[in-house]
């Protein structure tokens, strides 16, 4: 590390083989002059990290629950208290306080970039008791954070009336790529999901619509709590045909599959405040690999569907609903004309390049 750059340690609780947030972030942060340390946790089955930054995983005896998130944390208050660094930026609340106590003692200025709207992800709603004590330590740290952002309007409104904090907005916007597609030329179209394997993702139902979907196969990119189900709900119906899973991928196959793809999905289930809001990366990604879109109709999606006029939008999550959406939009040759031409406008428009402006302005003081 050369001495004159600042050093900023960034964590999150995750692998980080997958978060492309995270990646641009920490990318971004590097060409502005700073010395980047990207701090996860490592899995038994976690792939190998190759970045331009430095990375360091954790290896922890807690893989989920209660007892991870308390070791996580205080393995890296611990570390963070004797590492030499300038600037803490957290990644969502579960890394927050670590953080925040860290930052405190030392007089590090402290960064936080939320996720998503965390203490209503599906995974705590009906978990009163969990629920709470996130809600506690929300409302503990985040109005003593200078310095914060998040993914979109929506929730950054909320952050800022509730604890009086001014969120910026940085969406999960894709860097910019010339893309060649692809495609092959089969009569058989890809149906593409890419992201967590999550409840309220809609994926149960978008596997029980192919069903009703003739050459078309769905393929589901990417792992979490319910994909054994899912797994096992496609072999009673009798899909596996129909219905490919590939495990987590890199950033690079990836973005190698979601150009061979005729349509994205990206169907969240109005569970909560968290989904009512979400407007995950995948839909960016989708659309800078110009391929067309159907989303639920639920407000931040929906808006920029409408606005740059890439796909569609269903009202109704049931199989059969859903796979007459699904079906015309990858055979409705006039819409899908319109999709591709708007489709090439809104990737040139939709940019990390674009996006990463806000980042710079919020950590552009720190490097002086």
């Amino acid at each position: 590390m050369k001495a004159n750059k600042k050093r900023i340690i960034v964590s999150v609780t995750n692998d980080l083989v997958s978060d492309n947030r995270v990646h641009k972030v920490c990318a971004s942060l590097q060409n502005m002059g700073f010395s980047v340390l990207l701090v996860g946790r490592k899995l038994p089955g976690s792939q190998t990290v190759k970045r331009s930054y430095d990375t360091l995983r954790f290896r922890l005896l807690f893989k989920t629950g209660v007892c991870f998130y308390a070791e996580y944390n205080f393995r890296l208050f611990l570390f963070l208290l004797f590492a030499k660094a300038d600037v803490f930026l957290s990644n969502d609340l579960d890394s927050l306080t670590a953080n925040f106590l860290a930052a405190k003692i030392k007089g590090s200025e402290l960064v936080y970039d939320s996720h998503e709207y965390f203490t209503e992800v599906p995974e705590l709603i009906g978990r009163q008791k969990i629920q709470k004590v996130w809600e506690w330590l929300e409302r503990k740290m985040l109005p003593k954070v200078k310095h914060a952002y998040t993914v979109c309007d929506s929730i950054a409104k909320i952050y800022s009336e509730k604890y009086g904090v001014d969120f910026k907005v940085v969406r999960n916007i894709p860097v910019a790529k010339n893309f060649v597609s692809s495609k092959s030329e089969s009569l058989e179209k890809t149906i593409l999901y890419q992201g967590a394997v999550n409840i309220g993702r809609g994926l149960e139902q978008a596997i029980l619509a192919m069903d009703y979907i003739e050459n078309a196969k769905l393929i589901i990119a990417g792992d979490g709590d319910i994909k054994p189900d899912l797994e096992e709900l496609v072999v009673k119906e009798n899909l596996s045909k129909k219905v490919e899973f590939t495990g987590r991928l890199s950033l690079e196959e990836l973005s190698k599959l979601t150009r061979q793809a005729d349509l994205g999905l990206s169907i969240e289930e109005d569970l909560g405040l968290n989904y009512r809001f979400a407007l995950p990366n995948k839909l960016f990604d989708y659309i800078q690999a110009q391929v067309p879109v159907l989303v639920t109709n639920l407000p931040e999606m929906a808006a920029i569907v409408n606005k740059y006029k890439v796909g569609s939008i269903t009202d109704s999550p049931e199989p059969k609903n859903l796979a007459k959406k699904i079906t015309d939009a990858l055979l409705n040759a006039s819409k899908r004309k319109i999709w591709k031409e708007n489709l090439k406008l809104a990737a040139q428009e939709l940019t990390w390049e674009k996006e990463e402006k806000v980042l710079r302005e919020i950590y552009s003081k720190f490097i002086i």
